[in-house]
């Protein structure tokens, strides 16, 4: 019997007239480099993740939890997210200080996805803005293969350190597009987003519009990370 590298399409690339997974994630990696993600997930996984740098003494006053439980539930969440992730609709937002982990989690979450085949694009909140300055969005769903599609239309969007870019009313606007339009496409097929930010909700709403704020409150998890800069302890 013949063995397919994907059981969903037996590698024809596409599942009765729609393309398949393995197809927009091979389109992907030619367009965003492996979805930026190829070299920082062969450090950053699962398998890498390390609880031992997690303070597991002092508890954070608003949950009770030391970060070493709390990231211990966290860890426990995106194994879950990774392994329904075919099954249910939702959406993941990480906020926090720096350095507590955020995008590492996020590219743990990619690296499972990407050795099954989903299409994963991985953009700073920077990068993202760039993209759409490449791509004009009053043209946002005519071609196929724009960017605007990819962003739109991949397995996992990771919009990471969100608060990092320089903000006017046409960035709020394409923020908005694609984040509205992820959110309908649940409806017909399960596409999800990941967004890390150092923001707390009041800032995100205060930055981001109501409209935005809304949208993140109302149909994305919202996990807190807390404790020491990491990337400074481990300095």
């Amino acid at each position: 019997d013949p063995v397919y590298t994907c059981v969903q399409c037996h590698d024809t690339g596409y599942i009765n007239s729609r393309k398949c997974s393995c197809f927009n994630k091979k389109a992907i990696d030619l367009v965003y480099h492996d979805s930026n993600l190829k070299n920082i997930t062969d450090n950053e996984n699962f398998d890498t993740f390390s609880y031992e740098w997690y303070d597991n003494t002092t508890p954070d006053p608003s949950n009770g939890l030391t970060p070493y439980h709390n990231m211990q539930r966290i860890v426990d969440i995106c194994h879950k997210f990774v392994d329904n992730f075919d099954k249910e609709a939702a959406n993941i937002l990480f906020f926090g200080g720096t350095g507590t982990g955020k995008t590492f989690l996020s590219n743990c979450i990619a690296r499972e996805l990407l050795n099954t085949s989903h299409s994963v694009i991985y953009l700073t909140a920077i990068e993202l803005f760039t993209t759409f300055q490449r791509q004009d969005f009053s043209r946002f769903g005519e071609d196929k293969d724009s960017d605007a599609n990819y962003l739109s239309d991949c397995d996992l969007l990771i919009i990471d350190d969100l608060g990092t870019e320089c903000l006017n009313s046409m960035k709020l606007s394409e923020l908005f597009t694609i984040l509205n339009t992820r959110i309908l496409n649940l409806n017909n097929k399960v596409t999800k987003t990941i967004i890390s930010t150092n923001l707390n909700i009041n800032n995100i709403f205060k930055n981001y519009e109501e409209r935005i704020g809304s949208r993140i409150v109302g149909y994305y998890d919202i996990y807190y990370f807390f404790g020491e800069d990491l990337r400074f302890k481990r300095k």
